[in-house]
């Protein structure tokens, strides 16, 4: 969903979060992550250049705090990908946020597309999915909640939230 608003919607500005784990083979730093060891991040922390942050699985995940805050000034909207744990932490930094919970159609599903992401091992797949049952039972502590279904469609409405319309890209246009 990500890589479709960032396509189809540039003057969202999606924010690029920090963390410890490996990268992965399609991924580019900067681009999908900022990679970098925990005593980078510790630092990071302690430094308070995290709006937010939080373990998961074993790796640090947070949101520099820097962008967002230069993003919200110039008036541009900022769609950060967070879990519960984050979320928490930016309704506490910035109350005034529109916190929105991506849900997915059910668990099953969830499972389904987990496994079918092929970038997991079963044990982690067992603690994504124990973690989901925890963040669904959170989704009341949220503004307003998008499911994911069909991802262009969830795109779409979670684009049209910050008072947007989802283009499409262009169409060359044929002969003539």
């Amino acid at each position: 969903m990500i890589e479709l608003i960032r396509a189809r919607s540039p003057w969202v500005w999606l924010s690029v979060s920090v963390t410890t784990r490996r990268m992965r083979d399609y991924e580019v730093d900067g681009v999908h992550y900022y990679f970098v060891d925990r005593p980078e991040f510790e630092r990071m922390v302690a430094a308070g250049q995290l709006l937010e942050w939080a373990e998961f699985a074993g790796n640090l995940y947070g949101t520099p705090r820097g962008p967002v805050e230069a993003h919200l000034r110039h008036g541009r909207p900022v769609l950060l990908k967070i879990d519960l744990q984050g979320a928490r932490q930016v309704r506490q930094a910035m109350p005034e946020a529109q916190l929105v919970f991506l849900a997915p159609p059910s668990v099953e599903e969830l499972k389904r597309r987990l496994i079918g992401r092929g970038t997991d091992d079963e044990e982690t797949i067992r603690r994504r999915l124990a973690h989901a049952d925890e963040e669904l039972a959170a989704e009341p502590e949220f503004d307003v909640t998008v499911v994911n279904d069909f991802v262009e469609r969830a795109a779409e409405e979670l684009v049209g939230l910050l008072g947007y319309s989802f283009l499409t890209p262009a169409q060359p246009r044929s002969g003539g």
